[in-house]
């Protein structure tokens, strides 16, 4: 191991709390108020994920000014890359309970207002709130399991997590479809608030009582860690919204964004990012690029999958939609897989049999999209072995990044590891829609999809390479029974 990832915390088990019961390292064990408001708050942002674009549609035709769509969905986007690198910053100093209940407020008010917009320009504003308050108490809750929890007990938290995050896949758009159609889309966001209030309030007094044992986190020299530059998080949302603005739009204009974005990101990024993020570093530096990778390689295939569905098979949207689904249940399958004490691998063979299956799963998609007279399971089996390893690798790298993080840094650990998600799935998005834009009616349907999913293909392939770089870490879920 060298001097830099000493420096940053590159050792397995450094920082970690001692096995056995679920406890803090000050405190007495989490009572189980924590654990179910912060799975409340996961089932509800879930949710609003969801409904949001199923309802989407409706409000820009009741608000007008149908060219600023997009933009709902890109400021919510910047608003979490912003809150994530600055949450990063407050949480290694104060500790994680006022960024949550500071972050989920900010997301109540957030949804009140979108539920109250009378413009577009309204509704995304409230859009770059609700990203503010989501990225800030995303990134804190992660530090709060690390800090509440036993190594043992956090690979099943990450799994009651992934399933709390799947669930809303299977009701939220019928859900959301009924009140958009019976009430209004409106109560799509007024409905979320009031369950976000609710798991407040829940598990308040468990965050508060957190709060008494804290102490502000310093390095081995005794003062606080160096805090992540502001300007560098602002800059770098600035990229990732021109990313997606360039991959949207197309063309000249589209490139020309396309390109200042990514210089800004090249500025940014490597502020937020650990040491030797642009050289392709070994241990934490590999864990945020494999999650940049695979988030980038599944998410950008996924947008694509039930249109390729709907013009390839000529399915009806409900039929395709239901591929989403499947992908959620293997997700959910994998992230299970992963948490279970009897899983003899290491922490970090974990992840590289994760994005494994990922690989296998895109590479059986992206020939389904280049031959798509094939039969139908074989894209339903690919599907399923990607949302497999989606849940393996997702919840494996961030259990990674707490192995490897000593405390005081496992703010701004974490946020790199969030960002890097963040970026994957907006900067392979943008080309995955560069691609299909320049494609699309210009060549056969099999040449434009099976082109669109190599793209996803080829990250994920890429993300295997630098997972084998991570270093050894150790499965602490095979210390504790299931």
């Amino acid at each position: 191991m060298d001097d830099e990832e000493h420096a940053h915390g590159c050792r397995p088990g450094h920082g970690l709390w001692s096995d056995g019961a679920v406890t803090t390292r000050t405190g007495p064990g989490a009572p189980r108020s924590l654990l179910v408001g912060l799975l409340t708050s996961v089932v509800a942002v879930a949710f609003e994920s969801v409904a949001v674009a199923t309802a989407m549609p409706r409000a820009a035709r009741d608000l007008g000014r149908i060219s600023l769509y997009a933009w709902a969905f890109t400021m919510f986007v910047l608003g979490m890359v912003v809150a994530t690198a600055i949450a990063g910053r407050i949480v290694d100093r104060i500790g994680p309970v006022w960024p949550v209940l500071a972050g989920q407020a900010l997301f109540v008010v957030g949804l009140v207002t979108a539920g109250s917009a009378t413009s577009m320009p309204m509704l995304i504003a409230a859009r770059f709130g609700q990203g503010l308050g989501g990225g800030a108490f995303n990134l804190a809750f992660m530090v709060v399991i690390a800090r509440a929890y036993d190594p043992a007990a956090r690979a099943r938290v990450m799994t009651a997590f992934s399933v709390c995050w799947t669930l809303p896949a299977f009701l939220g758009p019928f859900v959301a479809g009924w009140l958009t159609d019976h009430l209004s889309w409106h109560w799509v966001f007024w409905s979320v608030a009031p369950v976000m209030v609710l798991a407040m309030l829940v598990m308040a007094p468990a965050m508060l009582s957190l709060r008494s044992t804290e102490r502000a986190p310093v390095d081995d020299s005794g003062a606080l860690p160096a805090p992540v530059p502001v300007w560098a998080a602002l800059v770098t949302g600035a990229g990732v919204a021109g990313v997606q603005y360039g991959g949207t739009v197309g063309g000249p204009r589209g490139l020309a964004v396309a390109l200042i974005a990514v210089v800004a990101l090249v500025v940014g990024v490597p502020r937020l990012m650990p040491p030797g993020f642009l050289r392709f570093g070994r241990g934490l530096v590999a864990v945020v690029w494999a999650r940049l990778l695979l988030a980038g390689a599944f998410f950008a295939s996924e947008s694509f999958l039930p249109l390729m569905l709907v013009e390839q098979r000529h399915m009806s949207l409900t039929r395709a939609g239901l591929a989403i689904t499947v992908g959620s249940l293997g997700w959910t399958f994998g992230s299970w897989l992963q948490s279970r004490s009897w899983l003899s691998w290491r922490r970090d063979v974990i992840v590289i049999v994760g994005v494994v299956h990922l690989s296998v799963g895109l590479a059986l998609v992206t020939t389904f999209a280049r031959f798509p007279a094939l039969p139908l399971v074989v894209p339903a089996i690919g599907w399923v072995l990607a949302g497999i390893g989606m849940g393996m690798a997702v919840a494996s790298t961030s259990l990674v990044v707490m192995a490897l993080s000593p405390g005081q840094l496992l703010g701004r650990n974490s946020s790199s590891l969030q960002i890097g998600d963040g970026l994957g799935t907006s900067i392979l998005g943008g080309v995955a829609g560069a691609v299909f834009a320049a494609l699309h009616g210009r060549v056969a349907p099999s040449h434009t999809f099976g082109t669109v999913f190599a793209v996803g293909l080829v990250a994920a392939a890429a993300s295997i390479l630098v997972s084998v770089r991570v270093g050894a870490v150790v499965n602490e879920s095979r210390d504790s029974d299931t």
